[in-house]
């Protein structure tokens, strides 16, 4: 089964992610400690039939997750394009970073890695939550929304994802941004919260804190915050004092699945 070809909208700052009506596309999301992949309608950016978890392999190195990868689409009906996430900056299809995966990663040509055990297909790599940025834009939280909009994922770290009318900014690192002498993501990640033992109420004014530096440099339209945090968003989203709307991300566990999936059906290749 392959997809039907998309339409592909440049501009100077990128590319338009809109995926043509009646296409379908594969995504695969690999995380630290599962490969998530599945078939997405693109028309609805929802999964068609089941999603496959594996276990990431320990050491993730890139020979490793690739034949996972492998394993993986191959228990679909799937001779398509592939799009795969991973936690690293991605520049022309080269990995420059990485977190929760091992550092051999950093200088590996990613699409060429993949290209080699899923030889003959189309292969996009980018970055997580420049994926689940994506897909939020087009699918959940930011469906219909003008201007900037800042995906925010609130886990062992903050990672970032800035779209503008559609089109992604790529790898950007939010996260590290410096705020009040620390980089954001040890200000007011997740993981700070619960290693400190903080309150909804305690935690709340440190990401407002991170919001309000963010809205001051880049005056975003809205904020998504992603995260398994924003399955409690009730708890905290309305303790912030930031200016800027804050609403939580909605597709949840399958936001990067999707995302790739529109990535490699659009062109994205950062």
């Amino acid at each position: 089964m392959g997809a039907v070809p998309a339409r592909t909208a440049r501009t100077a700052a990128g590319v338009a992610t809109t995926p043509a009506p009646g296409s379908r596309g594969f995504g695969v999301d690999v995380g630290g400690s599962g490969i998530k992949g599945g078939i997405v309608d693109l028309d609805t950016g929802e999964l068609v039939g089941d999603r496959v978890r594996i276990d990431t392999p320990q050491p993730a190195t890139p020979h490793a997750v690739a034949d996972t990868v492998a394993e993986l689409v191959g228990q679909f009906d799937w001779d398509g394009p592939v799009g795969i996430t991973l936690p690293c900056v991605i520049k022309s299809g080269t990995a420059r970073t990485a977190a929760n995966v091992d550092p051999g990663w950093i200088g590996t040509d990613a699409v060429a890695l993949f290209q080699g055990v899923l030889p003959g297909r189309t292969i996009t790599v980018l970055n997580d939550a420049d994926a689940a940025g994506m897909a939020e834009n087009l699918y959940g939280a930011g469906k219909d929304v003008d201007g900037v909009v800042i995906l925010l994922t609130f886990g062992t770290g903050i990672g970032s994802a800035v779209i503008q009318d559609g089109v992604l900014l790529p790898n950007t690192e939010l996260g590290h941004l410096e705020v009040d002498g620390k980089e954001a993501e040890h200000r007011a990640a997740a993981s700070v919260k619960e290693t400190k033992g903080l309150s909804w109420k305690e935690w709340a004014p440190l990401v407002s804190q991170v919001l309000t530096t963010l809205e001051n440099l880049l005056w975003p339209d809205l904020f998504i915050a992603g995260g398994g945090v924003s399955r409690k968003a009730a708890k905290w989203i309305p303790l912030l004092d930031n200016r800027t709307k804050v609403v939580p991300a909605t597709l949840e566990n399958t936001a990067g699945i999707v995302g790739a999936a529109v990535a490699v059906a659009t062109g994205v290749a950062p």
